[in-house]
């Protein structure tokens, strides 16, 4: 019976330990991540503002080939959205072009629907640099006591900046194949 109580005391005190470690955690995030392409701005800035472009090198779109895909408002630029519904590996959720400045950046409503609600900001920023474009990718938002908790447990810049990563160099890979065509 004493055990019990000790061992039921031991998870008591583990579970207010945790909740004060997350509580402590930033109210805020950003992830980001940048690569330098050999292409003009004016190349970069069109894989970005157009949603339909995205097929090409996000990073979550292979995830779930058979994913749903709707666009509304115009073809590209400020007020065009891409909403999505796929398998548990990419959920479902809606972007939307709050801000697009030919060819210096692109300002992006993100909305998560499921696996969890949350809504965040993902900028993009095209800047001359030697031989190209550096193209900044960053993600923010507020941080809910889940995404705190999911904080401690992993490391969500580690996790989403490998998938900028990944979707920076397949970007990379595409306009520079474009830039260096024979026109």
């Amino acid at each position: 019976m004493k055990v019990l109580k000790y061992v039921g005391l031991g998870l008591l005190a583990a579970v207010l330990l945790f909740v004060i470690v997350v509580t402590t955690r930033p109210s805020r995030f950003r992830v980001e991540r940048s690569a330098t392409m050999a292409a003009p701005a004016e190349a970069v800035y069109a894989q970005v503002a157009d949603f339909h472009a995205w097929q090409g090198w996000s990073p979550w779109d292979r995830l779930d080939p058979s994913v749903k895909r709707t666009y509304g408002g115009p073809a590209s630029g400020t007020g065009a959205s891409y909403a999505w519904s796929g398998n548990e590996d990419v959920g479902e959720g809606k972007m939307t072009i709050t801000d697009a400045q030919q060819p210096s950046n692109v300002a992006i409503r993100l909305e998560f629907i499921e696996p969890f609600e949350a809504t965040n900001t993902t900028t993009f920023t095209f800047v001359p640099a030697p031989g190209g474009t550096r193209v900044t990718w960053v993600m923010e938002g507020e941080n809910t006591f889940i995404g705190k908790a999911f904080g401690v447990l992993m490391d969500m810049d580690k996790m989403v900046g490998a998938d900028f990563e990944k979707g920076l160099g397949a970007m990379k890979q595409i306009v520079e194949s474009k830039s260096a065509a024979p026109s």
